[in-house]
């Protein structure tokens, strides 16, 4: 199968064992490793084996598990799906079973449980699920959800110095544009002085561009059109002192094929809001990475870990085979 087909077939729906994934005892053991051993995540990055490019055929498929610290919990009409942290960490550590799956986006609570998950299974096997892996930390996530402030985007993650101590590959940032909240302005700013911090420790800057519009009951949507995605290509490229390492993060729409045309930087596409239909995401997917050389593959989350059919492997192995094309035989 070529890139951008859309003919990518999802497996039969299985449901999601947590427990064959992450054992209970596992997931305790690594509250253990907190208490007695924090430092194990600082041996744990020192020990991991980094790709000598991050993106060795160009594209990219990474998992998004970013979003509850920005207290976004729901996943359809279950308030608190993602507020389960063990049932979070096992299907994100299910994802890692696709030798395809180039690697996660994540704040550090979350990266920092892979790294200790990472150390019990390497002690265990010799192992580690993490090496060869993408791993990118997130930055802004001070926008949360519901609040006044939430355009006021502010970087509470990991900074440019911690994502390079842990030998990550990369920081993620996003701004949403609200032409009636200042807030955006300063979330603006604060992406363009760590594009720079970035660049100083040669990572790549992962950029989402979003615009927003406040509900009449509260709370916002994002505004998703050609015209506005254009717009914020050209706001995002302009960011900083260079936009050499930096990536565009864009949801996909209709006419994307004009978006494609208002950048030479990398676009990954975004999952989106929960849908109840796996095809449905593939098929947005397919078209965006048929719309333009510049669409590189995807960053996916809720989607992709949480979906309607349960087992999150099928829907993982699908999207990596659109993005990367078939697997080679072992």
């Amino acid at each position: 199968m070529t890139h951008g087909e859309a003919t990518a077939q999802v497996a039969a729906p299985v449901n999601f064992d947590a427990g064959k994934t992450l054992p209970v005892k596992v997931f305790d053991e690594i509250t253990e490793l907190r208490v007695r051993r924090p430092n194990v995540v600082e041996q744990e990055a020192k020990r991991r084996k980094r790709r000598a490019h991050f993106a060795p055929d160009g594209r990219l498929v990474l998992v998004a598990v970013d979003h509850p610290a920005r207290g976004v919990t729901q996943i359809r009409k279950e308030e608190l799906a993602m507020g389960d942290r063990y049932q979070l960490l096992a299907r994100t550590r299910r994802v890692f079973d696709d030798p395809q799956m180039d690697g996660i986006v994540a704040t550090a609570d979350i990266l920092e449980e892979l790294l200790f998950l990472s150390h019990l299974e390497r002690k265990k096997g010799g192992k580690s699920f993490l090496d060869g892996r993408v791993l990118v930390g997130t930055m802004n996530r001070g926008g949360l959800a519901g609040t006044a402030f939430e355009m006021d985007d502010s970087f509470t993650g990991m900074t440019a110095k911690r994502i390079a101590e842990l030998r990550l590959d990369g920081g993620k940032m996003m701004f949403r544009l609200d032409p009636a909240d200042a807030g955006s302005g300063k979330t603006v700013q604060a992406c363009a002085d760590n594009i720079n911090e970035l660049r100083k420790y040669r990572l790549p800057a992962f950029v989402e561009a979003l615009t927003m519009e406040k509900k009449p009951g509260g709370g916002y949507h994002t505004l998703n059109n050609a015209a506005l995605l254009i717009r914020n290509c050209g706001i995002a490229a302009g960011l900083g002192d260079s936009s050499a390492h930096v990536w565009l993060k864009l949801p996909y729409c209709q006419d994307f094929d004009k978006v494609g045309m208002a950048t030479t930087l990398p676009i990954l596409l975004l999952g989106g809001p929960a849908r109840e239909s796996q095809r449905e995401t593939l098929a947005d997917f397919a078209a965006g990475l048929a719309s333009s050389p510049r669409v590189r593959g995807a960053i996916i989350g809720r989607n992709l870990l949480f979906p309607v059919e349960g087992d999150p492997l099928p829907m993982c192995n699908a999207l990596t085979e659109l993005v990367h094309g078939k697997r080679k035989k072992e």
